[in-house]
Parts: C-alpha cells; sequence; structure tokens
C-alpha cells in the first residue's frame, strides 16, 4: 500500500543530448483522457543562466507489488527546433508554469502513477485561509527514497492572502524549508470529502524560494518564503484550443 499523492509526482532530471544538467520535480495532470507533466518553466528553459536542456527523464515505476522497479522515460523538449511545452504569461507577465504533454504509448507496461485532474483544483478562492497548513511534494537536493523511488514532502502553510496575485504576480506565498530541486513541484491542501481515491486540492505550483536583495547575510535568516503560482494555470495550458502562448 502506498499513498496516492506520492504517486503524483516524478523526479525530473535535465539533458543537454547527453549531458546532464539539473534535477527538479514535477507532477501528473490529466484532462480529456491527454496526460501532461508539469513543472515550473525555468526547469525547461531559463535564459539568464543559459539552462536549456533539449530532453528530460522521468522516473517511473514499473511495478505496483514492487516499488523498487522502475525505469526512466526520456522525454523531448524539441522537434525540429519547436519546442513541445506549453507556457503561458498574464497581465503581470510570463508564468512559472509549464506542460508537456506525455505519449501513453511511451509508458511502460504496468506503469504506475496517479494524475491529478481538473477535480482537484480550488474553485472557490475564499475557501482557503492565510495559515492553512499545506504539503509540498518534491525531490529537494534530488533527496528521496532511492529504493523505492518516492518524494518526499515538507509541511508548508499559506503566508499570503489566497486568491490575490502577490505584488501584482500569478503566485500566493508559502512559508516552508524548501530547497534546489524542489521546482514544479505541487502544493497541496488536504480535501477528505473530495476524491476518494486522492483527498487533496491542488492550489499550486512551487517555483522559487524569496529573498531579499538587502538582506545582511551574517545577521539576518533568509525569509523562509516562497512562490507557488495559481494551479488553475493549468485549465489555460491544457485547453484543446490553447490559450496560452504557444
Amino acid at each position: 500500500m502506498i499513498e496516492p499523492l506520492l504517486l503524483t509526482t516524478a523526479r525530473i532530471s535535465t539533458f543537454d543530448h547527453g549531458r546532464p544538467l539539473t534535477g527538479a520535480s514535477g507532477f501528473y495532470f490529466e484532462r480529456d483522457q491527454h496526460l501532461y507533466l508539469v513543472t515550473s518553466r525555468h526547469v525547461l528553459i531559463d535564459a539568464p543562466s543559459g539552462h536549456a536542456p533539449s530532453r528530460i527523464e522521468i522516473e517511473l515505476h514499473t511495478e505496483a507489488d514492487n516499488l523498487a522497479r522502475s525505469t526512466a522515460l526520456s522525454v523531448l523538449l524539441y522537434d525540429h527546433g519547436e519546442r513541445l511545452w506549453r507556457q503561458g504569461s498574464d497581465d503581470g507577465g510570463e508564468i512559472d508554469v509549464a506542460v508537456i504533454e506525455i505519449d501513453r504509448a511511451m509508458l511502460p507496461a504496468g506503469v504506475l502513477l496517479c494524475s491529478f485532474t481538473p477535480a482537484h483544483l480550488q474553485r472557490c478562492l475564499r475557501e482557503v485561509e492565510v495559515g492553512s497548513p499545506l504539503l509540498v511534494v518534491g525531490f529537494p537536493l534530488g533527496f528521496h527514497d532511492t529504493l523505492h523511488h518516492l518524494p518526499v514532502v515538507r509541511q508548508a502553510t499559506i503566508a499570503s492572502s489566497f486568491g490575490l496575485c502577490f505584488q501584482g504576480q500569478g503566485y500566493f506565498l508559502t512559508d516552508a524549508r524548501t530547497h534546489r530541486g524542489t521546482s514544479g513541484a505541487p502544493v497541496v491542501l488536504r480535501h477528505p470529502d473530495g476524491d476518494p481515491e486522492l483527498p487533496w486540492k491542488l492550489l499550486g505550483v512551487h517555483t522559487t524560494r524569496i529573498d531579499i536583495g538587502s538582506r545582511d547575510l551574517r545577521q539576518d535568516e533568509s525569509l523562509g518564503l516562497n512562490c507557488a503560482w495559481y494551479a488553475d494555470i493549468l485549465l489555460t495550458l491544457t485547453a484543446p484550443a490553447n490559450a496560452a502562448e504557444r
């Protein structure tokens, strides 16, 4: 028996052809029979740092009765120079969320994974209060259960008014201890009256930590605050007539 929440999240490795680059987190989102991998856009491309992988690999479980069995699925990011992932923008600028469709025909037989769906998104923003307890599911610094190939979770709380775009950007703040490698992780709220198979609300996509440029590195601790982009952007990025920037 394994909690389905842990099967929603995949470890991502980025590559420039055969050269390994970075590690990150991602999760599965299913809509209209299409399966998508969701992560932070900067995992797939980050112009300021020159990060431009050509492909990613995700780790998949291949046997329900033996979680130690896994395989890596390689996913190309470009086809003849055209990017295969979707990204979007809003009035505040580019959104640090990206989705790429996973060809089900490429999945190994017996693959074990769980997906969020549009039903897991939070519809009424007023129902979520500041200070609500959350979980962030991912692979901080690549750390995870290497035997069973499962992520770890960090506790978090909502640290800004949910439903308002913090400083005009399409994200809210969380108070949590996070690290590199957590980018792209789902930010979830327990919802016991929801989907009995996956009783969680998908509120956001963790993207990065926030810091203050004027902070005295010797006297002041880091803020411990993070950006989580509102998960409803997934409705745009996975729409059949995609309204996102292509």
